[in-house]
């Protein structure tokens, strides 16, 4: 089974976690958590398992853990599942 990787850009201290689409090839993310102690890289961690309906310790984040831009490993997950429940959150928020 593959994985998948996300290019993720972050925006902290939101008023609530959301989804908020793609920014060029970068997934848009909100999330109320401070980018301080590994905060925000957290609740990334739970969002985007919660979002994809996958557990969270095959979510992993391997480059940018000290940026907004990073990304996200998705451990055995194929690119097109993951893309399509994506999608769908997307789709939903609307």
């Amino acid at each position: 089974m593959g994985s998948t990787r996300l290019k993720v850009k972050v925006a902290p201290r939101s008023a609530q976690n959301r989804l908020l689409g793609l920014l060029g090839e970068e997934l848009k993310i909100a999330l109320t958590a401070p980018p301080v102690e590994g905060a925000a890289n957290e609740a990334l961690i739970k969002f985007l398992a919660r979002l994809l309906d996958w557990p969270a310790s095959q979510v992993k984040i391997v480059s940018g853990q000290a940026s907004r831009h990073k990304t996200v490993l998705i451990e055995n997950l194929e690119p097109l599942e993951a893309q399509s429940r994506l999608q769908a959150q997307l789709a939903s928020q609307k």
